[in-house]
């Protein structure tokens, strides 16, 4: 019923306008950006460049993630190679990978062994992870609270990494594709860095690097961390429905069109989740209809401030790592 409903008032339907408006904007932003590391040249400015770029870049892997759902155009065609110039070209990082893990995560959110965003990894979510720790892993499982936005300063380096280790895996799409995704990579690394030392000293060029990418891993991680981390988390024996599967595992994030601007519209997982290839622009118009149909229905709509998910993330992860804290009672 509810899907007939977004349906019909129009919501799924493309916005070409916006997205191309959208891309323009932010084509342009990433072109004032590389303008301005040219024409300040060898300089500490740079870093100041380095900031900007952090942004836009987070900004390009927003409409990179929006072509991976097909919401830009109705053309599957398109919609890959806007994801290939967006990801791989512009930011350097493997839509050929990113997309299939992704997809495992919508259709699985918050299920142990399902969801590759709760694997065992740099954190722990489960109690059942932070009981196989051992060493350093059981160390940083102990802090992990502590630990959690300083690790995000790693996260692009690590998705970087990810991204070139997917071009080995022979499943990983045809060699044909994996030879273009390769390509675009390749071509993004060979452009970056050739900017770098072109224009940089080498301490300068390591300090921008560091910046640069710290920040935008950091900022990433801050729009995606708040969608799930710290809600309910399911194993593969708990039956539950589509509708419940994604909305109970989901968060909102309060705020008007600014937090939509600096979220790339992840601020509403919940409609994200529920209509994956539902446009940008139409999450805001489908809320209402979608907190109506939960409250009809008895289901748990999450709904917070920003600092308030992050709260939330945060003790999450201190309560998961609390076996491994001897000096308090659990």
């Amino acid at each position: 019923m509810l899907s007939r409903t977004v349906k019909r008032a129009g919501f799924l339907d493309r916005r070409p306008g916006y997205y191309s408006l959208k891309i323009g904007v932010n084509l342009l932003l990433l072109a004032a950006g590389w303008a301005a590391f040219a024409l300040i040249g060898r300089s500490w400015w740079q870093l100041l460049v380095a900031v900007f770029l952090a942004g836009t870049f987070t900004q390009t892997a927003f409409l990179g993630h929006d072509a991976g759902h097909q919401q830009i155009s109705r053309s599957r065609r398109a919609n890959i190679l806007l994801g290939r110039l967006h990801g791989n070209l512009l930011v350097g990082l493997g839509h050929g990978w990113w997309v299939p893990k992704h997809n495992r995560h919508h259709a699985h959110p918050n299920q142990v062994d399902r969801d590759p965003d709760i694997a065992d990894g740099a954190l722990a979510f489960t109690p059942a992870q932070v009981g196989a720790r051992r060493g350093f892993g059981a160390w940083a499982a102990r802090h992990q609270a502590w630990l959690f936005f300083p690790m995000l300063l790693l996260e692009a380096f690590n998705l970087h990494l990810a991204s070139v280790r997917s071009l080995f895996d022979r499943t990983s799409g045809t060699p044909a594709t994996r030879a273009m995704e390769a390509g675009l990579l390749a071509a993004h690394l060979a452009g970056y860095t050739a900017a770098l030392l072109w224009v940089l000293s080498p301490a300068q060029a390591v300090c921008f690097v560091v910046v640069h990418q710290g920040l935008f891993g950091l900022y990433m991680g801050c729009s995606f961390a708040p969608n799930h981390k710290g809600m309910p988390i399911f194993t593969r024996e708990h039956e539950i429905d589509y509708l419940r599967r994604q909305v109970l595992t989901a968060r909102n994030i309060r705020g008007g069109r600014l937090t939509t601007f600096v979220f790339g519209g992840l601020n509403y997982q919940i409609e994200h989740h529920l209509f994956p290839s539902m446009p940008r622009p139409n999450l805001r118009h489908a809320q209402e209809l979608v907190r109506a149909h939960c409250s009809l229905h008895g289901i748990a709509y999450c709904e917070t401030g920003l600092l308030n998910s992050y709260a939330q993330v945060l003790r999450h992860l201190q309560r998961v790592g609390g076996p491994l804290r001897p000096e308090l009672e659990y």
